[in-house]
């Protein structure tokens, strides 16, 4: 509860992802008054009682919305579904949480009922940009926006090791994001972050600007949440403006709106890469479970992924290897 689209494209993203996978089974959190019916809708008319028993429904009563204060209200609001969710995570009865509602209630419930993966000092939250080579990873877009070095570098290597186990990439380039490429550029964060990256176990390629993103000469960027999410918001705002001025030069030519609408296909391909589905959302790492947080328009497509994301993520043990590889890096400062 919470998402712009609660609850008919939510619970239809998740029946697809039952539908697909055969491992998987969804519990839909929130009012069972307006979920069920919706739920049994769509199995009739997917004609999918088979999968009946892999998709079931929690009730939750309450919802925090988008503009309240996450703290105050995940602790006043014990039955809001975000809370029920983590807490269901807590116990063992689910291995992760997907959220498409209030950014700052999903990643606060988190904290608090799954807690900390030992070693870990803060979360972040990553987000996939699109690239001319490849698809590249940003940590943090917006979990921390006070950070020390040391959290920067334990983005990088947490963010390293989702790159690896989700997108197959064998020895990820990890660049810090700057004002400038030289060494020394930048800020006394930057610049502390800089040596401890450089003396890191990670490909560390140095620092990069904005503009080297979408080139694609790095696979992991790393960034403090502040940063990170002025670039999300950019980075997400730059399609539409670029098709709202196509409209515009278009109107009142019929040449060039002929010429626009042999472009649809095209500029479609080219939103949905801006706006990744396929990953369906943005996993917050660092916390002792799997916590994905979706757009809050995100599409059923949007929400199937990001189902599927959560399964492969734990079953490739993501977090194991994160508390080991931290373990690593803690037993070698201390000798």
């Amino acid at each position: 509860m919470g998402g712009d689209n609660y609850p008919d494209v939510l619970v239809a993203g998740s029946l697809e992802a039952v539908l697909t996978e055969k491992d998987i089974a969804v519990s839909l959190v929130g009012n069972s008054d307006s979920v069920t019916p919706v739920l049994n809708e769509m199995i009739a008319a997917k004609k999918a009682e088979s999968c009946r028993e892999r998709i079931s429904v929690v009730h939750a009563e309450e919802v925090i919305g988008m503009h309240e204060s996450p703290a105050r209200a995940i602790r006043s609001r014990k039955n809001a579904s975000i809370v029920v969710a983590n807490k269901l995570c807590r116990t063992g009865d689910v291995d992760a949480v997907i959220s498409a509602g209030n950014t700052g209630a999903a990643m606060a419930s988190s904290l608090l009922y799954m807690g900390r993966l030992a070693g870990v000092q803060r979360p972040a939250i990553l987000t996939l940009f699109p690239s001319k080579k490849n698809i590249v990873v940003i940590a943090d877009v917006g979990a921390n926006t006070d950070c020390k070095p040391e959290n920067l570098y334990q983005f990088g290597v947490m963010a390293s090791i989702f790159t690896k186990r989700l997108l197959g990439y064998e020895n990820p380039r990890v660049a810090l994001l700057n004002i400038g490429e030289e060494k020394g550029k930048g800020n006394d964060l930057t610049n502390e972050t800089y040596d401890i990256l450089e003396q890191s176990e990670l490909d560390f390629i140095g620092n990069i600007e904005g503009r080297d993103i979408f080139e694609g000469v790095a696979d992991v960027v790393v960034c403090d949440g502040f940063v990170g999410n002025v670039l999300l918001k950019f980075g997400e705002s730059a399609f539409g403006f670029v098709v709202h001025n196509i409209r515009k030069k278009v109107a009142g030519n019929l040449i060039w709106k002929l010429a626009a609408l042999m472009l649809k296909p095209a500029l479609t391909e080219i939103k949905r890469d801006m706006t990744p589905e396929d990953y369906g959302g943005a996993p917050l790492l660092g916390v002792d479970g799997v916590s994905i947080i979706c757009h809050g328009n995100s599409s059923a497509l949007a929400i199937k992924n990001a189902v599927l994301v959560a399964r492969k993520l734990v079953q490739e043990g993501m977090n194991e290897q994160i508390k080991q590889e931290l373990a690593k890096t803690n037993s070698d400062n201390n000798e």
